[in-house]
């Protein structure tokens, strides 16, 4: 009897522990979209491409070639121990879409934030890998001589959140093959984008 009702509590303790994960973690991602992929935030905006060759007048940034159009999500860190040593960044996969016919790219890497004090202003940076459609090598300016085909990707913003859903940030993003190959022109592109978080 004593056996019995040991086993009754030892499987009830694991069911109340077992549902209070199960709550921890629905509690935790109950925003990530409700569809079981841990979205946690959708972005778009716009930029001006590859600022940072000189304006048709010697600017240090061109800002004459607002022809990018910027798309992102950011899904919730992965609750591992090796993702929780490295500051628990969240999971960034985007594109940056060029609609004059110059290059594109789709970036994958990891977003880390931080708020500053209580006052809604965040800031962020990325780094990761990205693949793009543009030259090697061979082109005049102002396409891009880029050298291989896949290149690191950082970027870097600073933001605001509007309310509890809705931010705005301000940011730059990069890629190049770091003289990994030859050419290294590289891409810096400069923008602003819209966030809505779940």
């Amino acid at each position: 009897m004593k056996l019995k009702n040991s086993k009754l509590l030892m499987l009830l303790t694991a069911g109340l522990l077992s549902a209070s994960i199960h709550s921890a973690y629905a509690q935790e991602y109950s925003n990530g979209f409700n569809n079981g992929f841990g979205i946690s935030e959708i972005r778009a905006g716009i930029m001006a491409h590859s600022v940072d060759r000189p304006g048709p007048n010697g600017e240090i940034l061109n800002l004459t070639r607002l022809e990018d159009v910027s798309f992102e999500m950011l899904f919730f860190s992965p609750q591992i121990v090796v993702f929780k040593w490295i500051g628990s960044p969240k999971i960034n996969l985007g594109t940056t879409i060029n609609t004059q016919g110059r290059e594109s790219e789709i970036h994958l890497g990891l977003t880390w934030q931080a708020q500053i004090f209580d006052t809604g202003v965040f800031v962020e940076g990325t780094l990761g890998g990205a693949i793009h459609n543009g030259a090697l090598d061979g082109v005049v300016e102002p396409a891009r001589k880029l050298g291989s085909r896949v290149l690191f990707y950082e970027a870097a913003g600073i933001g605001y959140n509007f309310s509890d859903n809705m931010n705005i940030i301000v940011f730059a993003e990069h890629a190049s093959n770091a003289n990994l190959a030859s050419p290294n022109m590289g891409l810096s592109n400069l923008g602003v984008k819209f966030g809505y978080k779940f």
